[in-house]
């Protein structure tokens, strides 16, 4: 704060006349994300043009400052680009002025590292001269990698008359090894904090994570760089007495790849990896709706062909099918048998919780024509999800959530409760509106379900 003060006589004299206060301005901070533009460039030609790629990183506010805000810059902007040949990044900061007005000035290079560490190229010239000196890096990374799949052709369509061509493109699922999975990872961890919300990296120096890549190359262009589509991170822990089981713990496929189908390449090799090594199991640590999509869309065509579970499932089909659940007077229980959910296991690899997701849609497909039966099916889904949520019974029994008298907020004061199944006079009353509430969430949670169910059956 300054005060400016008028020594005019004037000033003095005139009693009626006041000094004049200033206050300086309050400096509220700028969003990263408001300030920061990010593309990602595969020739040096695209620096500047519309021909790189934009991308929407998540949240980076975390690392700026503790607040998350940019503090002292008046007009900042700052574009960042990154090499999807060498995955170094080059960081163009402009603004028109730096002021101090209480906060401080944000070292923004500081800031930069804390997403880039040493990828970050120093100077424009030094960062476009990457597109030449590391041309192969991918191609260096890899060489002493595993090729666990191989020679799946890329298609295109030509975009005149929607006519599918194939190219001389191949793809290659390489696991990368030695020294290399460190440092060709450490490149990557940037497009993981930024696409990945809430991500952290691997610990690169234990010996139990392994490095995927999905790899394109131009088999008619030996010269041309290898492109990097993609990558996953899985963890392989013992499991007793002995065997292994394998958790997906990053995959991520680049923003310029998506929606062409390398996804479900990637993560179909992974599923084939799992039954070649004979492992226990597959599972995902806290998968998207996106990737449980792709895990389904994968996962529900082999078990179309497991012999061993089809009698249980027709079973199930059958009942529905000659059934009214309208006219229910307890839960539906529909889950599979105990024999098929290890005969997924042992054959395919899929985990006993990804097999109870999957076998809804199993009988969702068998019902078919699906309109005919799909009250039936609604329901099946509901007390499934009825139980899971809010206990084992559609009666009073199973948890409760109750509200209590309380001095602080009473939307976040209750009591969770398990309720004894039976005993008429430990059961609690819920209040007419909280039940209704209640059933337009379980509605709602049906209806997402079911719509998630149709996309993969479809």
């Amino acid at each position: 704060m300054g005060t400016k003060h008028h020594h005019s006589s004037d000033s003095v004299s005139d009693p009626k006349k006041k000094r004049k206060v200033g206050f300086s301005k309050i400096d509220e901070g700028i969003q990263p994300n408001d300030c920061i533009k990010i593309y990602i460039i595969s020739r040096e030609e695209e620096l500047g043009t519309p021909e790189s790629f934009p991308i929407e990183p998540v949240d980076l506010s975390p690392f700026f400052e503790e607040d998350g805000k940019i503090y002292g810059y008046q007009g900042l902007k700052i574009t960042i680009w990154i090499s999807s040949i060498s995955f170094q990044a080059y960081a163009d900061i402009s603004f028109e002025s730096t002021s101090d007005a209480g906060k401080g000035i944000t070292d923004l290079k500081s800031s930069l590292q804390n997403i880039f560490a040493d990828n970050i190229v120093e100077t424009k010239d030094d960062f476009l001269k990457t597109f030449s000196t590391e041309s192969q890096y991918v191609k260096s990374m890899i060489s002493n990698g595993k090729i666990v799949q191989q020679n799946v052709q890329s298609e295109y369509s030509n975009g005149l008359n929607g006519e599918s061509k194939t190219d001389c493109s191949e793809l290659e699922v390489v696991r990368v090894e030695g020294e290399s999975m460190g440092l060709l990872y450490c490149r990557l961890v940037p497009l993981v904090l930024l696409l990945v919300d809430g991500s952290n990296p691997i610990d690169v120096t234990d010996p139990d994570w392994e490095i995927y890549v999905l790899v394109e190359k131009k088999s008619d262009q030996p010269d041309k760089p290898q492109q990097l589509l993609g990558f996953a991170a899985l963890y392989r822990f013992f499991h007793y007495p002995d065997s292994q089981r394998l958790r997906l713990g990053q995959i991520l496929i680049f923003p310029p790849y998506q929606r062409k189908g390398y996804g479900g390449r990637l993560f179909q090799a992974i599923t084939d990896l799992a039954v070649s090594d004979n492992i226990y199991d597959l599972s995902i640590e806290e998968p998207l709706e996106s990737l449980q999509h792709v895990r389904a869309c994968i996962d529900i065509p082999r078990l179309l062909k497991l012999e061993a579970i089809q009698p249980s499932l027709n079973s199930v089909v059958t009942r529905l099918k000659d059934s009214n659940l309208a006219k229910r007077t307890q839960i539906t229980r529909f889950s599979p048998p105990s024999d098929a959910i290890e005969e997924a296991r042992k054959t395919l690899k899929i985990n006993k919780k990804q097999f109870r997701q999957l076998w809804e849609i199993l009988i969702y497909i068998g019902l078919d024509p699906i309109e005919k039966h799909l009250e039936n099916f609604r329901t099946v889904v509901l007390d499934r999800i009825r139980a899971d949520v809010i206990g084992k019974d559609t009666g009073a029994a199973g948890k409760r959530v109750v509200e209590v008298p309380t001095e602080y907020d009473p939307e976040t004061s209750f009591v969770m409760c398990k309720m004894n199944g039976g005993d008429e006079s430990k059961e609690i009353e819920m209040e007419e509106s909280d039940e209704v509430k209640q059933e337009e969430q379980l509605k709602k949670l049906v209806d997402e379900r079911i719509e998630a169910i149709k996309m993969v059956a479809q």
